[in-house]
């Protein structure tokens, strides 16, 4: 049987990483953009973007977001998606601002969770005004889940006219607070998605591999990335994005899963494609 083509989302830098953990991390647009191009070049067809201000914090300044898409517009193909998760304590008007830059994607927590020693809040009403923003800007959610009532938030939310079907979900396991990456829990929530749904599976440090790697036997879509997991083996750092996702390319191969690219993710997903900056 011939599996269908797979996305591979790389999440380049995230909210929380720091240089100190490890050098390979990407701070500047220009850095961020240099290292979205090498993912390209690996595999990957959609980049999932945070962006660092000038001291490594993380920011949701629209204007450094649309330094690094101009550039990556302008040297690659890829679908950007850019996070309106932002990190922890950040209020929604800061964490909303890239969607009106008009990206391919963004994405969308549907609810409130734990994480680590903090409480990563999504009420609601921001929910609603995220999922508005999309709409208004054209922007596909990447509807984001830590645990499986935020899938349920989602349906509501389609319900309410504010998601369209297809809905695209990203199921991110193994954060401490949320569901614990396990294959039974990403079976559970592949049974409360609605069918004709698309979904990608993410899973934190050690778990990256052997998450991404039932994805791919799932027929699901996988992401990869610094973000979620700085390492390539225990104890060593991965020298960059290009390397895990050069690493799923592999996986990927060997699984009989040909790569879509980023055109193919488009026609996958329902996206077209936006014009430069």
């Amino acid at each position: 049987m011939t599996m269908s083509k797979l996305i591979i989302t790389a999440a380049l830098v995230g909210a929380e990483v720091t240089r100190e953990q490890t050098p390979y991390l990407p701070l500047s647009p220009r850095e961020i953009a240099d290292e979205a191009r090498r993912v390209c070049e690996a595999g990957a067809s959609i980049v999932h973007l945070h962006m660092r201000d000038a001291s490594g914090v993380s920011s949701q300044d629209k204007d450094l977001f649309a330094e690094a898409i101009s550039y990556i517009r302008a040297e690659t193909d890829l679908i950007v998606q850019v996070s309106t998760g932002g990190a922890v304590g950040m209020t929604a008007e800061t964490r909303v601002q890239p969607v009106s830059l008009s990206p391919e994607m963004a994405s969308l927590s549907t609810g409130t969770v734990n994480f680590g020693e903090e409480v990563f809040a999504n009420p609601l009403p921001m929910v609603r005004t995220f999922a508005r923003a999309c709409h208004t800007y054209g922007v596909k959610p990447e509807i984001e889940v830590f645990d499986s009532g935020m899938v349920t938030s989602a349906l509501a939310l389609v319900r309410e006219g504010l998601l369209r079907e297809p809905l695209h979900f990203n199921f991110v396991l193994g954060v401490p607070g949320g569901m614990a990456a396990a294959a039974k829990n990403l079976i559970f929530l592949l049974d409360l998605i609605p069918p004709g749904s698309t979904w990608t599976v993410s899973a934190v440090g050690r778990h990256q591999l052997p998450l991404n790697t039932l994805g791919i036997l799932l027929g699901g879509h996988v992401r990869t990335g610094l973000e979620d997991n700085i390492y390539f083996t225990k104890g060593v750092l991965a020298k960059g994005n290009a390397p895990l996702v050069e690493r799923i390319t592999r996986l990927a191969r060997e699984l009989g899963r040909p790569l879509a690219k980023p055109e193919e993710a488009r026609e996958i997903l329902g996206l077209k494609r936006r014009e430069v900056l």
